[in-house]
């Protein structure tokens, strides 16, 4: 297993970066699971697949930034692959300008951006020794057209989508850098939103090509093309059902 490449998938202890973890695992890659706070159910999965290691940190913490990245070498000795998959939002109606307040926007911005760069300045010097380097941001079909959680959510995914381009300039030839752009995806961000659930779930089932909302799974998949896409680079595939064509 010394030759096996190596992922690290931050926010991965359940919803769309388990998916990731589990799909990557099945190709015989070997996964570090992180989570700031959901620690059993992040531990729980690691011990699940065939060679991981949990490591728990905040994203949006310097320190803890390069601790992850370091629990990952200390690991396996290697990095190959990071994907950015921890964000958090707030529902906060667009409409409603006051609720997006200051702190809003500091809280969504230090997870959804500061902490992928983060992430990236920490893992790119180990990332520069692999043969096939790959770095994947979730980002979110908000920031192409104007919907979303909240106002600042969509704002910090288009930032996250430049912030890819630029790095896939920066990095390449040895680190290609992509993103994917989930719409709705099931995933427990709604459990405490029934409503707002639901009322997506008619709203997208109705109004999209494929008639359907996506699946952790879903994006998953896409994220695994990525990571082996040799001649892909600086680009953002979205995974909406077709919503983004209508």
């Amino acid at each position: 297993m010394s030759g096996s490449r190596v992922a690290l998938i931050t926010g991965s202890s359940s919803g769309i970066g388990a998916a990731v973890a589990r799909r990557l695992a099945a190709d015989g890659v070997r996964i570090v699971v992180n989570s700031a706070r959901s620690t059993t159910a992040g531990e729980d999965l690691a011990a699940e697949l065939p060679d991981a290691v949990y490591v728990q940190g905040d994203v949006a913490d310097p320190a803890d930034a390069g601790r992850i990245v370091q629990a990952a070498i200390d690991a396996y000795g290697r990095l190959d692959i990071l994907v950015n998959n921890a964000g958090t939002t707030r529902f906060i109606p667009l409409d409603d300008l006051a609720a997006a307040d200051a702190t809003a926007w500091r809280e969504i911005f230090d997870v959804n951006v500061f902490g992928v760069w983060q992430l990236t300045a920490a893992a790119v010097p180990y990332l520069r020794k692999s043969e096939a380097a790959a770095i994947v941001n979730v980002s979110s079909v908000s920031a192409i057209r104007a919907l979303g959680s909240s106002i600042p959510y969509a704002v910090s995914k288009a930032a996250l989508n430049h912030l890819t381009r630029l790095l896939a300039t920066q990095l390449g030839p040895r680190i290609r850098v992509n993103a994917v752009a989930p719409g709705l995806i099931e995933t427990p961000w709604y459990d405490d939103a029934e409503e707002v659930w639901e009322n997506s779930r008619s709203w997208i089932t109705a109004n999209t090509p494929l008639r359907s909302v996506g699946s952790p799974a879903d994006v998953a998949e896409a994220v695994a093309y990525l990571t082996r896409a040799a001649y892909t680079t600086g680009d953002v595939l979205t995974v909406d059902g077709g919503r983004h064509v209508v």
